[in-house]
């Protein structure tokens, strides 16, 4: 997506129903398996959805945004290593994608509302690659949690290809979700707690600029107010 008038028509079909590499670490992640992630769903209220978009530390700062959005997660999801590393997904051997674990509420926020997020907020049609970003780590993907979240994603991708709103084929992997690995604990709440720092200043924050102006009406009351 390359400009904001891009943007505002990928908002229109939702709403009409038209449709510098992070750091390193030797520490291991924590599993999160899918009936763990249910029954605390099903505890809360709440449901999950699980996308890839790049760096998470970006796909994190992003769905914190979100008025409804309770928690988001960072970590691996989609390889065939048991409990990775960073370290190991940086080499791109294991097959993981960095993903976050979004835990929102359905009745403040849609998962439908949750697909616009993610297609408006990076570039679904590069291969492998988020900017400067590259390797199957950094893929395009959405792991679906039950057949109604594929169902949707399929809706969605099928909706703006057809309206081409991308100028190249949306090439987003969508898959069943896996066993999900939490990162280390350095990844956790990255942008707000490591703001100042050159990839946050220079990669993150004009992506959450970016967001905020065409996705305002959705954002958290508390950070709309200090903009």
């Amino acid at each position: 997506m390359k400009s904001i008038n891009k943007a505002l028509i990928l908002v229109t079909l939702f709403t009409t129903g038209t449709f510098i590499a992070c750091g390193k670490s030797k520490s291991k992640s924590n599993i999160i398996t899918n009936d763990t992630m249910n029954n605390n769903i099903t505890k809360s209220d709440s449901a999950t959805a699980t996308f890839g978009a790049g760096c998470f530390w970006c796909v994190e700062a992003v769905f914190q945004q979100l008025e409804g959005v309770d928690t988001v997660i960072s970590g691996y999801c989609g390889g065939n290593v048991p409990n990775p590393t960073y370290r190991e997904i940086c080499y791109g051997n294991t097959g993981h994608a960095e993903v976050c674990r979004i835990v929102y509420n359905p009745k403040k926020i849609t998962y439908n509302d949750l697909l616009q997020a993610l297609f408006l907020s990076h570039d679904p049609t590069t291969l492998n690659q988020q900017g400067a970003d590259r390797g199957t780590q950094y893929r395009s993907v959405i792991f679906y949690h039950n057949d109604d979240q594929k169902t949707e994603a399929e809706k969605v991708i099928s909706q703006l290809s057809n309206a081409k709103v991308f100028d190249s084929p949306i090439v987003t992997e969508l898959s069943p979700l896996q066993t999900f690995y939490v990162a280390e604990d350095y990844h956790q709440n990255y942008y707000n707690q490591n703001g100042e720092e050159g990839y946050c200043r220079i990669v993150i924050q004009p992506k959450l600029e970016k967001f905020k102006k065409v996705f305002s009406k959705k954002l958290k009351q508390k950070i709309t107010d200090q903009h």
